[in-house]
């Protein structure tokens, strides 16, 4: 009884128990080995799905200690992962990064009704920067009362809007007290603030609308 037998595609020698059983061979194994007829028969397979206009996915090793995320196609450790005792695994179906994604696409929809793509689009229709400053547009700014967004604004510019709530002519004050205590030496407009007259002109622009 021989202990080994090479397989014609791999080339290699391998034991007998690398060979499947076939009784109508000779030998009573398999042709290939298990290795190369598991991956023989996974080429049928996807060319037969192929010819019925269907796709498979191509098989991914993955290492122990890992998990491939269907939503990023990467193959990542389980730290990378929320637990979930309901699965199999342990771990949740997507990876935390496209968790967080998801949730963030799924709060715009929900309480803005804009999709990513019409966020980026308001973004770059007010020249890629704070509606009001040169800033970087980061919040969403609606009026709480109508819900309509009116544009994205950097941190500092949407919390001033938030102190103020929303007031034009307390703005309007708040900027004539900080005229009056500036240097009375020089012109009051040397010293007027391109924030101060932008957040007047901009919630003036959209009370008025």
């Amino acid at each position: 009884m021989k202990l080994f037998k090479s397989c014609p595609d791999c080339g290699v020698e391998k034991p007998v128990t690398e060979f499947g059983q076939n009784r109508r061979l000779h030998d009573g194994l398999q042709f290939y080995c298990k290795a190369c007829s598991a991956r023989r028969g996974a080429e049928v397979y996807r060319r037969k799905r192929e010819r019925m206009g269907k796709t498979v996915r191509v098989r991914i090793d993955v290492p122990a200690g890992h998990k491939r995320c269907p939503g990023c196609a990467q193959v990542k450790p389980h730290s990378e992962w929320h637990r979930n005792v309901r699965t199999y695994d342990g771990l949740a179906s997507r990876c935390k990064r496209c968790r967080a994604e998801e949730s963030r696409i799924a709060h715009l929809r929900r309480t803005f009704g804009m999709t990513p793509q019409e966020l980026v689009a308001l973004i770059e229709a007010q020249g890629g920067t704070c509606a009001i400053c040169d800033g970087r547009p980061e919040h969403i700014d609606h009026d709480h009362k109508t819900g309509r967004i009116r544009g994205v604004l950097c941190g500092p510019c949407n919390m001033g809007l938030g102190q103020f709530q929303d007031d034009p002519s307390r703005l309007e004050q708040a900027a004539v007290y900080l005229r009056r205590h500036r240097l009375h030496s020089l012109p009051i407009q040397v010293y007027e603030s391109k924030i101060e007259g932008a957040l007047i002109e901009y919630l003036g622009r959209h009370r008025s609308a």
